[in-house]
């Protein structure tokens, strides 16, 4: 993408914008979603809990998805229970489904495992039009682990891989976004996620192929683009 193309508006809508802490408040909800309505940005990222009191809060402000975090942080769930609870979360109206794998069936080569995993969330989320993405935590993976999640990916076809929950060791990097878009080749998008809190590092995510930008700092980066555009 090239990022001179780019207005205000339409950088906006690369964010799911994210309030995912344990001890977020009613005041802290309320005070997101307004920040996400002055920017209209494309997603609220959020804890599944949280689906019908977000979408309360948006009113009549269709344009802005409510994504929820499935088996969020760390994955180490059934699929069974990261089945229910994307069910769930879609009942309570979330437009789109953000989950983690299981790093650890990862780790022991179980690739029906998590292919399975994959089929099972993504299946619910196309029966009901609802955007998909699947969260590696490129953190604790080695480079033939991301290469073989794509692949999975690539076969399953999510709409979406993501690089991390951004409650692990390290966050997004050029080089594994750079891995994972050239394993799908164009088959599925990439999202990243974890540590682009600058313009600087949001605008190499784009450029390198992104689609969309996991991040709690959608506002310093719109101030540090509108910096750099004189704006």
């Amino acid at each position: 993408m090239d990022t001179n193309k780019l207005d205000e508006r339409s950088l906006a809508k690369y964010f799911d914008h994210t309030l995912l802490f344990a001890y977020s408040s009613e005041e802290d909800f309320k005070e997101f979603v307004n920040d996400a309505i002055k920017m209209e940005v494309k997603m609220l990222a959020i804890n599944s809990c949280q689906v019908k009191r977000c979408k309360e809060l948006l009113g009549d402000h269709k344009g802005i998805n409510v994504g929820a975090a499935i088996g969020f942080p760390l994955g180490q769930t059934t699929i069974e229970v990261k089945a229910f609870e994307t069910k769930k979360a879609i009942e309570d109206g979330s437009d789109e489904i953000d989950y983690v794998i299981n790093v650890g069936k990862l780790k022991d080569k179980d690739y029906d495992y998590i292919k399975k995993e994959m089929e099972v969330i993504v299946d619910i989320c196309r029966k009901h039009n609802v955007t998909s993405k699947v969260i590696f935590e490129n953190c604790y993976l080695e480079k033939d682990e991301i290469v073989k999640m794509s692949q999975i990916a690539k076969e399953v076809k999510p709409d979406f891989i993501k690089t991390s929950t951004g409650f692990g060791t390290g966050g997004a990097t050029l080089e594994d976004v750079k891995l994972m878009l050239d394993t799908v080749d164009g088959e599925v998008k990439v999202k990243a996620a974890g540590g682009i809190r600058d313009w600087p590092t949001c605008k190499a995510m784009i450029e390198l192929g992104v689609e969309r930008i996991g991040t709690r700092s959608s506002a310093a980066i719109l101030e540090g683009f509108k910096q750099e555009r004189g704006l």
